[in-house]
């Protein structure tokens, strides 16, 4: 049980049918066409749509009751005694039930945010946080202004800690996901390119993801990338907690070794940590969950077994046998040029193999960006990578500019996806490494498929 429709009412005052009664309701949904369990049906509405018109087919598969915009009118067929509330506006009201239920329940709650491994970042916070709590946390990308109310409303009512990823395009819109949370504890990833041509500048994204600060508590604390200059002069009451590589960070990360097993890692010289996830970044990611964890107490034995077992999301670094005894490595879930200069890192620091090759495609949401920023990603690729190899329309920028630099032998860009296979099959040995990045839109796991 979620709340009963009494506790709903108290919410919403203004109401008809038989609100009551002691019902339960288990769920709460804004999608007509999934089934569910003694559900509160949340009609929103678009351009394109309106939830209202939906409302026979939510009650046919299980809503029992449902929000109403008062200027909608009510259908003929709805029975006198269904129960609903009505509201001025089902979206705002949907993030207030969220707020109002966060505080009924009254969990700890953790929000993540950054431009790169958030997502990671989460999972890996909830994996530790899950040895000694009942946990609560994001599923797939419900990050915005509709998921995140939907997550905290699928919160069970024995929740401990609520862990919530906090995504945006445009300013204003994690002020409004804090103020939804009131988070006790906030972690600000790291500050990269994505959304820039939305924001405008990496200054601008620092402030945009420092609106986690918003609805962060009196007593809150703040973990931030303390490696990021746009994050050294936060200037703030709550406390503070920075993780990353130089002296000056609280939780210092130190003596990182990258292979294909996995990255170990220090932190301060006092604990030897092991993760299944590789790169230096994973380490920093790794370290946001072990400032979280001292601050809710979890035995650090605890943390260290939570993050050698972590599990690695489909996409995102995950190994695959090619053809010929290769090793590919599929990181194509999403890419900014942040997470591909990290992955490129990556690979370079794979000495077993003799032959590393780069398979890069296009960085979307870059705006008048795209050039510079595609660019930005040459001067990482050395005489350490064997050869690259570039598809789409804004990656033969970095292309250009290796070539301009000749700091590797073989280098090409291709519009064909057949002729890129053609290049690449005949340097597929056991001895190779193939790194495939970029953003989601490109589908790089149809070229993949090619080469397994």
């Amino acid at each position: 049980m979620l709340f009963e429709l009494k506790w709903l009412a108290e919410q919403f005052p203004v109401h008809r049918g038989n609100v009551e009664q002691s019902i339960s309701i288990e769920q709460v949904t804004t999608d007509s066409r999934n089934h569910s369990t003694n559900a509160l049906f949340i009609p929103l509405t678009g351009e394109s749509f309106d939830g209202h018109h939906y409302i026979k087919q939510a009650i046919e598969k299980g809503s029992i009751a449902a929000l109403w915009d008062e200027d909608n009118q009510l259908p003929d067929f709805l029975p006198e005694d269904f129960p609903i509330f009505f509201t001025s506006n089902t979206l705002e009201a949907l993030q207030l039930l969220a707020t109002a239920y966060r505080s009924e329940i009254e969990p700890t709650v953790i929000g993540i945010t950054g431009s790169n491994g958030k997502t990671t970042t989460k999972d890996i916070v909830s994996t530790v946080v899950k040895t000694t709590y009942k946990t609560h946390a994001t599923e797939g990308n419900l990050n915005n202004h509709i998921g995140l109310p939907l997550t905290i409303l699928a919160m069970p009512r024995s929740t401990e800690v609520l862990i919530l990823e906090m995504g945006m395009n445009h300013f204003g819109e994690i002020e409004l996901l804090s103020k939804i949370a009131k988070p006790d504890i906030a972690v600000i990833t790291n500050i990269g390119e994505s959304h820039i041509e939305h924001l405008g500048s990496r200054e601008g994204i620092a402030k945009a993801k420092l609106e986690i600060t918003s609805g962060l508590k009196k007593n809150g604390c703040l973990i931030i990338d303390g490696d990021e200059p746009l994050l050294s002069e936060i200037r703030t009451m709550k406390e503070q907690i920075r993780c990353g590589f130089t002296s000056a960070n609280d939780i210092r990360i130190e003596d990182v070794v990258v292979d294909l097993e996995g990255t170990t890692f220090q932190i301060t010289r006092e604990n030897k940590f092991t993760t299944p996830l590789l790169g230096q970044h994973h380490a920093k990611n790794c370290a946001y969950a072990i400032a979280v964890a001292k601050k809710l107490s979890i035995h650090m034995n605890k943390v260290k077994q939570a993050i050698s077992a972590l599990k690695i999301t489909n996409m995102r670094f995950e190994q695959l046998k090619g053809r010929n005894g290769s090793t590919i490595i599929n990181d194509a879930y999403n890419a900014s040029p942040t997470s591909m200069i990290a992955s490129i890192e990556v690979i370079k620091q794979m000495s077993r193999f003799k032959h590393k090759i780069l398979v890069l495609g296009d960085i979307y949401e870059l705006g008048d960006f795209s050039e510079t920023l595609h660019q930005s990603i040459a001067p990482h690729i050395d005489n350490q990578i064997t050869a690259l190899f570039t598809y789409g329309k804004e990656s033969e920028t970095i292309t250009k500019a290796v070539e301009q630099e000749n700091t590797i032998s073989t280098c090409a860009h291709f519009h064909s996806i057949n002729k890129l296979i053609n290049a690449l099959e005949p340097l597929l040995t056991t001895d190779t490494i193939v790194l495939f990045k970029a953003s989601r839109g490109m589908q790089f796991e149809k070229i993949i498929n090619k080469v397994l």
